[in-house]
């Protein structure tokens, strides 16, 4: 179930908005200050790539927190939102549920990527 939801995913846009975050965190390495922020658009791209069958596992210290709650005020808001309509544009069908609760999983992320970790079930 998981290569077939992965599958439907990049068909279905996954593809083009993993080669965006990606496209962005090559942007944001361009400079030394971007660096720690175009890792974390990687991190997006490569869930966003195959959603089905990884998990995401949070912690960190201060830093990731202090991070965080500068990215959250720069850009994952705005990110998060983006995902959380997704999500519940895709809840609207039973078809759909899966692909929006992988989204509701990738709005977290990009409200709050700093200490996360991608893993695999």
């Amino acid at each position: 179930m998981r290569l077939i939801g992965n599958i439907l995913w990049l068909v279905l846009g996954g593809l083009a908005i993993a080669f965006g975050w990606a496209v962005i965190g090559v942007v944001l390495c361009v400079t030394i200050v971007g660096i720690p922020l175009g890792l974390q658009a990687f991190k997006m791209a490569g869930l966003t790539l195959t959603p089905f069958g990884k998990t995401v596992r949070y912690g960190g210290g201060l830093g990731s927190t202090l991070a965080n709650i500068i990215w959250v005020v720069l850009a994952g808001i705005w990110m998060a939102l983006g995902y959380i309509v997704a999500g519940l544009a895709n809840c609207v069908t039973i078809i759909g549920i899966p692909f929006g609760i992988q989204s509701f999983k990738m709005a977290k992320l990009a409200l709050w990527p700093f200490g996360a970790q991608i893993q695999d079930l």
